[in-house]
């Protein structure tokens, strides 16, 4: 008999996508006294923040080598070892003190990162179907946003209590959601080759798409602090609950998509780029705290709605001989755009004339995008 998944298996896998956010979002709080440990170290000012954002990195490069292991040796055993292998080197840094060995550390955690979400995603397309798939798709971007809420408040918490190493101790979470799902998730079965021929068409698009959406939501999430400090405003509890209220902002997108499901890609794009679109032209423009934190917020709305639309369009073409593959370019692209967007960000600014003149720049991207989605859907009903 083939197992039929249920809600606990869905839960076991929203916590396992719990584990990329922490990976960043955990240590935030004490940057600050990690700069200060090792300012006598040559290059620190850069070492340092790459220690936070380099597991990005490591996602974008090594998601499809993941998909591809878990279409070849299974999903759940490589699942249950890249958790045991998160917790491991995610804790290493407690026990080092030199700034390259961490960083080193932080290289391999980003491997077992790449592994966790590429095969987690993977799993839900095996696992669920149709609506069932796509309700799990939404609460999957809604887990993560909450939990970057959550992680923050925590890291802190640690860091005030602990020092600069406090939230390390943060990875041992990984190490019950191994063992859940050790007990719990299952080996899904595999579809016979001539069942899957043909289905995987369109993937390369819908990957292009999902890296400008993904550079849409980041530039905003890295960008916000120096923006609402811009307009006059520098208290970093001000600034983290404008954060707190964008990640809120995704939330919202991702459980309307719950509503809008039945609704085709082209649509919902039509929907979620105005919105990040008009989002992007008010904190451009704008030199008041509320309104920009306002517009951060429909931004948010707006890419919360189409990260899980780009991802449940990508599940639906991909079978399941190749989903491991499939997931594992998507996620690596989502990635890359989280690695590129600052990089580009401050490149338009120097063009354009500062922040204001980037952001503007994305509003126009975000509503030539609205208008093709737009065409295309015009063209698919047409067709239909």
């Amino acid at each position: 008999m083939t197992q039929q998944a249920t809600n606990r298996h869905g839960v076991i896998l929203m916590l396992t996508a719990v584990m990329p956010t922490m990976a960043i979002i955990a240590l935030v709080p004490v940057l600050p006294l990690l700069l200060r440990e090792f300012a006598g170290v040559p290059g620190a000012a850069v070492l340092v923040p790459m220690a936070l954002t380099i597991p990005a990195l490591c996602v974008a490069l090594f998601s499809p080598v993941a998909g591809w292991l878990s279409d070849k040796l299974g999903r759940k055993r490589l699942l249950i070892a890249a958790l045991v292998g998160y917790a491991g080197f995610g804790l290493l840094p407690l026990l080092l003190h030199d700034l390259r060995l961490i960083l080193a550390a932080r290289v391999a955690l980003g491997v077992t990162e790449a592994i966790i979400m590429t095969v987690a995603t993977a799993l839900v397309g095996d696992y669920f179907t149709g609506e069932r798939r796509e309700r799990w798709v939404s609460i999957q971007i809604a887990t993560a946003s909450v939990s970057a809420i959550v992680l923050i408040a925590a890291g802190g918490a640690l860091g005030e209590a602990l020092g600069s190493r406090g939230p390390f101790w943060l990875y041992l979470l990984a190490l019950p959601v191994a063992l859940a799902a050790a007990m719990i998730l299952f080996e899904p079965t595999k579809a016979s080759a001539a069942a899957a021929t043909g289905k995987a068409q369109g993937i390369a698009l819908l990957v292009a798409i999902t890296f400008g959406i993904g550079m849409l939501f980041y530039t905003l999430i890295v960008q916000l602090g120096p923006v609402i400090e811009a307009t006059g405003v520098t208290s970093p509890a001000t600034i983290g609950l404008a954060g707190a209220a964008a990640n809120l902002g995704v939330m919202a997108g991702s459980m309307l998509f719950g509503r809008l499901k039945g609704w085709s890609g082209e649509t919902l794009l039509s929907i979620g780029l105005p919105l990040v679109a008009l989002g992007y032209v008010g904190v451009g423009l704008s030199g008041s705290f509320y309104i920009t934190a306002a517009c951060a917020v429909v931004i948010s709305i707006g890419n919360g709605l189409m990260l899980p639309t780009m991802l449940a369009w990508v599940l639906r073409r991909l079978p399941p001989e190749t989903r491991g593959r499939g997931t594992g370019v998507w996620t690596g692209s989502f990635f890359l755009a989280q690695f590129i967007a600052p990089i580009v960000a401050v490149a338009l600014s120097g063009v354009l004339g500062g922040l204001s003149g980037a952001f503007l720049f994305y509003a126009a991207a975000a509503a030539i995008g609205a208008i093709i989605a737009l065409l295309r859907r015009g063209t698919a009903t047409q067709g239909a």
